[in-house]
């Protein structure tokens, strides 16, 4: 019996709450007898394919929902977690009758996801999440960007930061799945120094450097709002904090970057504003008017890769909305 946990890919919360998940599982559900990791990534063209579900039990954690008799497990904290109203109504009805209540689980008021899972579990099956301690701060801090300083964001001193910038960037597709089952046994400490994190980090942080440089010739700044446009120089993930880094003075970034599989729309606030929450705009409800998501903080919106133009034209959408939102 195996068990396939869909997370959300090239994200550390995403991985730790596979993490944290198969270990809940493993020690308090016992149904199976292996686990086996697939990330997801949001695209221009919806969620899963029905023949992705090849587990016994399917789980997908971090990520949006879907109506799937096959699916298991789910749980989330996005606000955009539905990507229909009909899936919402789906899931609602599956609380309702009880059927699916001590199975999928959402909560937008979590931090993070790897925190919620660690409620669920410890209060609904006790499970013991002393032993995590660690991996739920640091869940807390990445996904919530709940750090001092950007400086401590983009310098990556702590070992929970060098782990972020693999998951995020590393394009070896086998570097997250061999990674997951770690972040629940061992520190992250340890973890950082083990070969095949070493071998992978030395290049994905030189490839940093190059991101900071490259958002710094490219980033403007006008009303509040950061804008920077690197598609011409494919890349598969960059610190989100880089341009908060480069231009503490900016409320809110639009940033525009092409990965293999998509072209991407990333939409932030500063964690570091001095502005209060009632004069900071929801991103989450603006991308998800153009088919995208996330947080009241943070979101984004995905096109297809030949999809330049399209994101191009939503990207100075967005952008003016949140100018005219910093004028009033």
């Amino acid at each position: 019996m195996n068990c396939q946990v869909f997370y959300h890919d090239h994200c550390f919360d995403g991985a730790c709450s596979a993490s944290l998940f198969t270990r809940f599982h493993r020690e308090c559900i016992r149904t199976v007898d292996t686990y086996s990791y697939q990330g997801l990534v949001h695209k221009a063209n919806g969620v899963m394919n029905e023949e992705d579900f090849t587990g016994d039990e399917n789980a997908i954690v971090d990520f949006k929902y879907d109506p799937s008799p096959k699916l298991t497990w789910w749980f989330d904290h996005h606000q955009s977690a539905f990507l229909t109203p009909e899936y919402k109504a789906h899931f609602e009805a599956g609380q309702a009758d009880g059927s699916q209540k001590l199975r999928q689980f959402f909560d937008p008021n979590y931090i993070s996801c790897t925190g919620f899972i660690a409620h669920i579990a410890s209060t609904n099956f006790g499970f013991d999440i002393a032993p995590l301690k660690e991996l739920i701060y640091w869940a807390n801090i990445v996904d919530g960007a709940k750090y001092e300083s950007a400086e401590s964001a983009v310098e990556m001193a702590e070992p929970a930061m060098k782990l972020t910038l693999i998951i995020e960037s590393s394009p070896d597709a086998t570097v997250i799945p061999k990674l997951i089952p770690l972040l629940t046994s061992m520190p992250l400490g340890d973890i950082v120094e083990l070969a095949f994190i070493q071998e992978a980090l030395g290049p994905l942080m030189q490839q940093h450097l190059g991101a900071i440089e490259l958002i710094k010739s490219r980033a403007t700044v006008e009303k509040g709002v950061l804008t920077f446009d690197i598609t011409d120089q494919p890349t598969e993930g960059y610190s989100k904090f880089i341009p908060y880094y480069l231009h503490p003075e900016a409320t809110y970034v639009v940033g525009l970057s092409k990965s293999s599989f998509r072209t991407k729309i990333s939409v932030g606030t500063n964690p570091w504003t001095k502005l209060g929450p009632s004069h900071l705009v929801n991103l989450a409800a603006i991308c998800e008017r153009y088919g995208g998501g996330g947080h009241a903080r943070v979101g984004a919106i995905s096109f297809k890769p030949e999809q330049e133009n399209e994101a191009r034209a939503a990207a100075a959408e967005v952008a003016a909305e949140l100018k005219a939102a910093e004028v009033k």
